[in-house]
C-alpha cells in the first residue's frame, strides 16, 4: 500500500513556531532555546551518532526492552494505528512495527515530527521496508497538535526515547492531559522514561568524551542562523551539562567564551550575551516508576504494564484510558 499523503497541522507552522520560540527564549532571563530545534538533518545525524556512543545508554536500554517485550506490547494493545511522536528516523520503532504486523492488527503507521525533511526521508525508507503498511506522516508539534491527528482504528500513541523528560512539570502535565484526551477506550499510550541513577553516569551520557553531544548542542544555534538569518558565532559556545539533584534532571547549556552581540534578521532582534552567560537548551528529567504512574493517573491514564531493561536503567510504560478524566482545563 502506498504511503499516505503528508498531513500538516499548521502549513508553514514550523517557521512560525520557531520565530515565536526563539523570540520568547532569547528575550527571557535566563535565556533559553527549545530542544526540538536541535533536529534538522544535521542534528538528526548527530543524535544518531550519540545513540551509539559508549556513554549514552538510553537507546540501548530502551531497545533491549523492545526486543524482549514488543510481542507482549502488541498482544496487549491490539493496535491498528500506531502514532509515534517525535519519530525522527523511527529506528527503535521498527521492533514495535514488526511485532504489531506479526500480531496481525496493524494497518497504519503515523510518524509524527516537527521536521518535514526528516519525515520525508523516514517515510521513503519505511514505505520500502513495509510495502503492505500505510505510512501517513504528520508534521506537527506534539505539545499542541495531538488533537489534529486524523482518526484511525484502535490507536497506540508511542512516545519513546524519554523525550517527555524535555518538558518541565507544568508543560508535561498539560501534554499528558492532551494525550489522555486524544485516546478513546481501547487505545493505549506507550511511554519511554529514563530512570534516576548515579549522577556521574548521567553526566557522562550528556557530555561524552568524543564531543559529539557538544556538537549536537551547538546545532540549535546553527538552525537559528540558517532559518532566521542570525549570526551566532557557533564554535565560540562551550557545551555544559549539569545534574540538578533537586529537580532530578540534566540541564544542557551553551556558554559563550566572550561577549557576543547576535542579530536575528528575521526577527529584527539584537541579543547581547555576556562572556560566560549561559543559554539553556535542554532539560532531561529522570523518573521513578511511582512518579510516572502518578503523572499518568493525573492525566486520566492508568499504567497497565511497566518494563525495564536488565540493568534497570530505563522504563517503558503501557497505559490506557482510566475511568477518571482530569478536570477540564488541566
Amino acid at each position: 500500500m502506498p504511503a499516505g499523503n503528508r498531513v500538516q497541522a499548521h502549513p508553514g507552522g514550523y517557521r512560525e513556531q520557531l520565530r515565536a520560540d526563539v523570540l520568547a527564549g532569547l528575550t527571557a532571563r535566563p535565556k533559553t532555546l527549545p530542544p526540538k530545534y536541535f533536529y534538522d538533518a544535521r542534528g538528526s545525524e548527530l543524535f544518531d551518532e550519540i545513540t551509539r556512543l559508549p556513554e549514552y545508554y538510553p537507546t540501548r536500554a530502551e531497545t533491549a526492552i523492545l526486543e524482549r517485550h514488543a510481542g507482549e506490547i502488541a498482544k496487549l494493545s491490539q493496535c491498528e494505528s500506531l502514532v509515534e511522536l517525535g519519530s525522527g528516523t523511527s529506528a527503535k520503532t521498527r521492533l514495535l512495527l514488526r511485532a504489531l504486523l506479526d500480531e496481525g492488527t496493524l494497518s497504519e503507521f503515523v510518524p509524527f515530527d516537527v521536521d518535514p525533511a526528516v519525515l520525508t526521508d523516514a517515510t521513503a525508507a519505511l514505505t520500502a521496508e513495509y510495502p503492505g503498511l500505510r505510512i501517513a506522516p504528520f508534521v506537527g508539534d506534539f505539545e499542541r497538535d495531538l488533537a489534529a491527528i486524523p482518526p484511525g482504528g484502535r490507536r497506540m500513541i508511542a512516545f519513546l526515547g524519554s523525550t517527555i523528560g524535555n518538558l518541565e512539570p507544568v508543560p508535561r502535565a498539560a501534554f499528558l492531559s492532551q494525550v489522555g484526551a486524544a485516546l478513546r477506550p481501547g487505545d493505549t499510550f506507550l511511554l519511554g522514561t529514563d530512570l534516576v541513577k548515579d549522577a556521574g553516569r548521567l553526566q557522562r551520557a550528556y557530555d561524552d568524551s568524543s564531543g559529539v553531544t557538544a556538537e549536537f548542542n551547538r546545532n540549535v544555534l546553527r538552525v537559528v542562523n540558517t532559518e532566521l538569518d542570525a549570526n551566532f558565532a557557533v564554535e565560540e559556545f562551550q557545551h555544559v551539562a549539569v545534574w540538578d539533584a533537586v529537580h532530578e534532571w540534566i540541564e544542557m547549556r551553551l556558554r559563550p567564551a566572550r561577549e557576543q552581540l547576535v542579530t536575528i534578521g528575521a526577527l529584527d532582534l539584537t541579543v547581547e550575551f555576556a562572556a560566560g552567560e549561559e543559554l539553556r537548551t535542554e532539560i532531561s528529567a529522570k523518573f521513578r516508576r511511582e512518579r510516572v504512574e502518578a503523572e499518568l493517573a493525573a492525566a486520566g491514564l492508568q499504567a497497565a504494564q511497566f518494563w525495564t531493561d536488565p540493568a534497570g536503567d530505563f522504563g517503558l510504560t503501557l497505559a490506557q484510558v482510566s475511568g477518571r478524566r482530569p478536570p477540564a482545563g488541566v
